[in-house]
């Protein structure tokens, strides 16, 4: 290291540090619409969960009177809270990654290696879509209990979360191939 050199300078001397423009474009577009959408509804169901469970509580433990839809409607919205929160987090690269030993290849393996990745996220993308329509489609006649509506219902969050993961990740594997970089929508 220099002396006097900031890491910044010599990143930008030895050709680490790459300034990549934005992708741009419908997809783009459409993906950030429904971001915010997502990050929206998550935290909405967020809010709900807690203005539940805390009406469950108070209702069971004062007054000695459980309704027994809380913990149905609490279920839902688990499911809605984490499936939305993790198609936002494909979005904007907010998941958990060990990325130290990756960042230690050389470029090239680099890119292959944040190819595959979203490659696989699509892959498991489809199969959670898959999957979540084959519970929703066998469970359709039934209902559940406490709430008297369709047991499929439960699965409609990961229907669209499954959407929502394949369509961020199609526009991470476009910006790779292109050499451009998804700007995060959450600021």
């Amino acid at each position: 290291m220099e002396l006097g050199s900031s890491p910044e300078e010599l990143e930008v001397k030895v050709g680490i540090r790459v300034e990549k423009k934005a992708l741009t474009g419908w997809l783009t577009t459409l993906n950030s619409v429904l971001f915010h959408l997502a990050m929206y509804l998550s935290l909405a169901c967020l809010a709900g969960l807690l203005i539940v469970v805390v009406y469950g509580v108070v209702l069971r433990y004062v007054f000695n009177n459980a309704p027994p839809y809380v913990e149905q409607v609490a279920l839902l919205l688990i499911i809605a809270v984490a499936m939305f929160g993790a198609s936002a987090g494909v979005r904007d690269a907010g998941h958990i990654g060990l990325d130290s030993l990756v960042m230690a290849l050389p470029e090239r393996a680099q890119f292959w290696c944040e190819f595959v990745v979203y490659v696989l996220t699509i892959v498991f993308a489809l199969a959670l879509f898959a999957g979540g329509a084959a519970m929703a489609t066998s469970t359709r006649g039934s209902t559940i209990p406490t709430l008297g509506i369709s047991e499929a219902m439960r699965y409609a969050p990961i229907l669209i979360a499954g959407v929502l993961i394949t369509l961020f990740s199609v526009e991470h594997v476009i910006a790779l191939l292109s050499g451009k970089e998804v700007v995060p929508s959450w600021n």
